[in-house]
């Protein structure tokens, strides 16, 4: 809880613990006032969460920014260039 939390990052020195790997619908969640953060960076996670994303940028003074993005539309996505076969025998 967040009295675990406090005396961790008392003792540690630290004012966040960023984390991740964990599903956050809303692309990034603030615990134990705001000194646990959970980061999700992929989007509609398995093609079917329908989830936000974002990324923790922090500058040289540890500001934070959260960027929440969607998933790109379907036909924005590419796929690469299938390159011709080879023909081996000419």
């Amino acid at each position: 809880g967040a009295s675990i939390v406090k005396q961790f990052n008392h003792c540690n020195g630290i004012d966040l613990i960023a984390r991740a790997h964990q599903l956050v619908m809303e692309g990034y969640k603030l615990m134990f006032d705001e000194t646990v953060v959970t980061v999700w960076s992929a989007p509609n996670y398995c093609y079917r969460c329908g989830n936000v994303a974002a990324i923790l940028h922090l500058d040289d003074h540890l500001n934070r920014e959260y960027k929440v993005f969607e998933a790109a539309q379907q036909e924005e996505k590419s796929m690469p260039a299938k390159r011709p076969s080879v023909e081996y025998f000419l």
